[in-house]
């Protein structure tokens, strides 16, 4: 089970494929995010992130970056 410390999760509006799509190549390609899922069925789009290192104020400016609004729940 993972530490509940590691995972970081965010209100998004990344709701299409094409918006998932979008933000993977970012989220995938960075080494200090272990896994990530967007639940895009949920009114508030939640992406969750497994990561030990990372900073909320840090994937919130990835996904602002990508075009797309985040912010911590």
């Amino acid at each position: 089970m993972e530490n509940l410390k590691h995972i970081l999760i965010f209100k998004t509006n990344i709701r299409t494929d094409a918006d998932r799509v979008r933000v993977e190549g970012a989220l995938s390609a960075h080494k200090k995010i272990e896994r990530w899922n967007i639940d895009r069925h949920d009114i508030d789009c939640v992406l969750r992130i497994i990561s030990p290192e990372l900073q909320p104020s840090e994937i919130i400016t990835l996904i602002n970056h990508c075009g797309y609004e985040c912010s911590e729940l």
